[in-house]
């Protein structure tokens, strides 16, 4: 027997026995789906978090009071008992650090209430930064200008809007000039974000921006930590010479005792990206071994039918091996066809886990990405669990003495 007339002597077999097929590669079908998706997620959420949602280059640190990239509640602990960041340390680093390329500031971010006319925005994002800003995260804008320094010199109520707040409280209009209400106060509307659209099901495109000094006027200034920015001339060695000008420059101004740690904390895009990779390494191995259980337990359900196959076949395999069918014949042909059983199951399964990860991602806007790799690995995965679970069946059948077989009787 061919591998071609093998592999067709098997599909038939699982269009013959639609039930049993179906609950034979349900375990191989649930474990690759599960794989794929999970993979395809983590391709894409990797991507996303590289590209956009840390929004910072590679020659970007952040200087803050403690970091975002904590991983224990120690850490979290200790962050909040050192002193604030101040609009003053901002302006030490900005005069002071020479390897620094731009030096920027932002007050901490928070929600509130935008209205226009009749219409308003909850939960959008207060944000307040130093003119230096708009280079250092790269805003882009469909409309108008960002924050300028006579704006921060002059506190002027003036924003920068999201692309959602233009769509659903000024759409109607020109939105430049026009005053909203920010949490109540009137500002000038003087330019407009590129719209970024959701991620995880949360839009990037619902916030405002204003300058940082009428940021603090309208919020106050009292338990605000600020961060410091900072954008090197490069990367590698001109990025560390600036995060250790701007370390030195905070720590003689903060008073650090010489051997004692910081009183503050710099983080980079790769802070970030080796937190993230943390977390998505702990939940990828987690799914690994819930799919494993399914597989060997799809493997199980696969031994078991061709073990069951073998019964119902021996007086066929008794008629081939006295027609001169050797032992290897037989071997092979049982092993294609787990095989086959195994390639079918990991065929809808890599299509199903696609459709599960593009269909969550069209729902919420969680990022995915299909990858090559992964497709292949999948099949590859489920014909190896037919190869591994099919010998011993296959086997079994390969070893039956044909007079015996040939006696057989169900």
């Amino acid at each position: 027997m061919n591998i071609g007339e093998a592999i067709r002597i098997s599909l038939a077999s699982l269009w013959a026995n639609k039930l049993r097929s179906v609950l034979t590669l349900l375990g191989v079908v649930i474990a690759v789906a599960s794989l794929i998706a999970v993979v395809t997620f983590v391709n894409g959420i990797n991507g996303y978090v590289a590209e956009k949602l840390f929004n910072l280059g590679a020659d970007v640190f952040i200087i803050n009071k403690t970091t975002n990239a904590v991983t224990n509640v120690d850490e979290y602990l200790d962050g909040l008992k050192r002193k604030d960041l101040k609009f003053e340390d901002y302006e030490a680093v900005l005069e002071s650090c020479g390897r620094c390329k731009n030096v920027g500031a932002t007050a901490p971010t928070i929600t509130g209430n935008v209205k226009y006319a009749e219409l308003n925005s909850t939960d959008t994002y207060i944000r307040g930064w130093t003119a230096s800003m708009n280079p250092i995260y790269d805003l882009d804008l469909s409309l108008g200008r960002g924050i300028n320094d006579a704006d921060v010199d002059n506190a002027s109520p003036v924003v920068v809007i999201g692309a959602d707040i233009q769509e659903n409280l000024i759409a109607s209009v020109d939105p430049i000039d026009k005053e909203i209400r920010v949490d109540g106060r009137i500002f000038r509307v003087i330019g407009v974000g590129k719209k970024r659209g959701k991620t995880l099901g949360q839009s990037q495109d619902n916030w405002v921006i204003m300058p940082i000094s009428t940021w603090f006027k309208a919020y106050g200034t009292n338990g605000q930590s600020i961060r410091v920015w900072g954008k090197a001339y490069g990367v590698g060695t001109p990025l560390t010479s600036a995060m250790d000008e701007s370390r030195v420059i905070l720590r003689s101004r903060r008073h650090d005792a010489p051997g004692k740690p910081d009183s503050f904390v710099i983080d980079t895009n790769q802070s970030f990206l080796t937190l993230w990779s943390n977390i998505s390494s702990t939940f990828f191995l987690v799914m690994i071994i819930i799919a494993s259980i399914a597989l060997l337990v799809g493997g199980i359900v696969i031994m078991n039918i061709m073990l069951v196959a073998v019964t119902e076949r021996t007086r066929e395999i008794g008629i081939r091996k006295a027609m001169g069918a050797r032992r290897t014949d037989i071997l092979r042909q049982f092993l294609i066809e787990s095989t086959a059983l195994a390639l079918v199951g990991g065929g809808v399964g890599v299509t199903s886990g696609i459709l599960v990860a593009k269909g969550v991602t069209m729902l919420i806007g969680m990022p995915s990405a299909i990858r090559l790799w992964t497709v292949l690995a999948g099949l590859a995965l489920a014909a190896s669990v037919g190869i591994f679970f099919g010998v011993y069946p296959a086997s079994k059948a390969a070893k039956l003495d044909p007079i015996a077989a040939l006696r057989f009787e169900l």
